[in-house]
């Protein structure tokens, strides 16, 4: 064999090698990717497993049966601090609920981060125009989460925890159900309407707030169907301004005690509303006349504001407890005295609470129908003033060994509160929804534990930041060149 022959089959030898440590090298590659997307094994090293969902979660992740869109809103590039940190506290915790269902034929979870100002197309095809939100779609069923949703906030501004899990965790299984509450909406004595929308008298806005939150709505005039619906969940009386008749309140009786329905009412000044016996059967109290608070801290320019919540008023309740940790207030026009009633009979079934208050200058004037605003001692009431009592039936009456679902009665002295001019005002939504998701109870106890927001803070004294510089400029520099040394020294031996 010549020399020339030989250089060229040594040559091809050697770049068959090559070729072949090429393939093997790309098969290696793509097997070890191929065994990490399909075989993964994930370890949370970190202190109570901050980055894992909880098992709870995990088993009901494991049994759902539709998929869920969650949409988010927030954006990684915002110029608020808070609302950046929240994008990354919800993106990290979406990514676990994707990699938990990513292998689901059904039940899969999938997560689209929007930029409502940069996608206009896909906004008006979600009919979805807020930001920072988190909405859950699941075959029609919506559910919209706000950041007081995700986080226990302390001190107006100060978070103390994050809640997201367990938020997240009850909306879904909300959504992907396969029935949706229904509110239904009493008519037939000039409530406010859920389809007006008239400034002042319209609850269009309040009507969509809750479909978002995957209540269906409809309404309700007793007097024509001469019966509650089977699927009642929650019923709404918004501002009467004529009397409900006997057999109506009667209705209304039933549904409480027998059928542990719900209710919320709305009772505005001066309009007589003919349900005293089913109040009195609640241990609640409407008083006719227009509460006066001439507390300078109480008076705006459009209404009275109302901020004396009472901390923790009913176990599991949590009407007010985003009001009171953000330092929230209520805006309403006129509103009549609503109390508890202090002469009713011991009942340890029913449990009444006063949870709005006026301050403590505040009167309620029986003569209002004469416009003389002027204290009586003998007629009117004085001092802290409720203005909203809630009512629950937590066992029968009679004390039976029996555990049932009681039902549940929340009166509000006005319906001012939720009309199209007032439902965004300050905190006014907030203790709505809260009011209606303590009544019809849409969320699944989810027991989730939150987690802590760690704070950390690093103090350094001016020669400790002087050690950290010198360190920085003289002894890592050093160091590497040490290494150099060492290396040049073990060569040449």
């Amino acid at each position: 064999m010549s020399l020339q022959d030989s250089f060229r089959a040594a040559r091809w030898i050697r770049f068959t090698n090559l070729l072949l440590q090429a393939v093997l090298f790309l098969t290696l590659f793509a097997g070890l990717n191929y065994i990490a997307l399909n075989h993964a094994w994930r370890f949370d090293l970190t202190q109570n497993r901050r980055h894992s969902l909880s098992p709870e979660t995990r088993s009901y992740l494991e049994a759902l049966k539709r998929d869920v869109k969650i949409i988010v809103t927030f954006t990684a590039d915002s110029e608020d601090a808070e609302v950046a940190q929240a994008y990354r506290d919800i993106s990290a915790l979406l990514r676990e609920y994707a990699y938990a269902t990513r292998h689901h034929s059904t039940g899969r979870i999938e997560v689209e981060f929007l930029n409502i100002y940069q996608n206009r197309r896909r906004v008006e095809e979600l009919d979805l125009d807020r930001p920072n939100v988190v909405m859950l779609v699941s075959e029609g069923h919506r559910r919209l989460l706000t950041i007081s949703d995700l986080y226990t906030v302390k001190q107006k501004v100060r978070r103390e925890s994050f809640k997201g899990e367990a938020a997240l965790t009850a909306a879904i299984l909300d959504v992907s159900s396969s029935g949706r509450k229904k509110i239904y909406f009493l008519a037939g004595h000039g409530e406010l309407r859920p389809d007006d929308v008239d400034r002042v008298r319209g609850l269009s806005q309040l009507r969509d707030e809750l479909r978002q939150r995957n209540f269906e709505i409809a309404g309700l005039d007793l007097s024509l169907t001469r019966r509650v619906p089977e699927d009642a969940d929650l019923l709404i009386g918004a501002g009467p301004l004529k009397p409900f008749q006997p057999f109506e309140e009667e209705l209304l009786r039933n549904f409480l005690s027998t059928r542990a329905g719900r209710l919320i009412l709305m009772l505005d000044p001066q309009a007589t509303h003919g349900l005293d016996n089913l109040l009195f059967d609640w241990g609640i109290m409407v008083y006719d006349n227009l509460i006066i608070d001439p507390n300078p801290d109480s008076v705006t320019d459009t209404g009275m504001r109302l901020w004396r919540f009472s901390p923790d008023p009913a176990p599991g309740s949590r009407i007010t407890e985003n009001l009171l940790n953000n330092d929230l207030s209520v805006v309403v026009g006129p509103t009549r005295v609503v109390s508890d009633d202090l002469g009713r009979s011991a009942d340890d079934g029913l449990s009444v609470k006063k949870l709005i208050a006026t301050s403590k200058d505040a009167w309620g004037e029986k003569s209002y129908r004469q416009k003389l605003f002027q204290y009586t001692p003998s007629e009117d009431l004085r001092g802290e003033l409720s203005v909203m009592v809630i009512s629950e039936r937590l066992k029968p009456a009679n004390n039976l060994p029996l555990s049932v679902r009681g039902g549940r009665l929340a009166v509000i002295g006005t319906s001012d509160l939720v009309t199209n001019h007032r439902i965004f005002t300050i905190g006014n939504l907030d203790l709505f929804l809260a009011t209606v998701n303590w009544a019809a109870e849409p969320d699944i106890q989810v027991n989730v534990p939150v987690r802590p927001i760690q704070r950390f803070q690093l103090t350094l004294s001016q020669e400790e930041l002087g050690r950290i510089r010198l360190g920085l400029f003289l002894g890592l520099p050093a160091i590497i060149a040490l290494v150099g040394i060492v290396v040049y020294w073990t060569r040449r031996n």
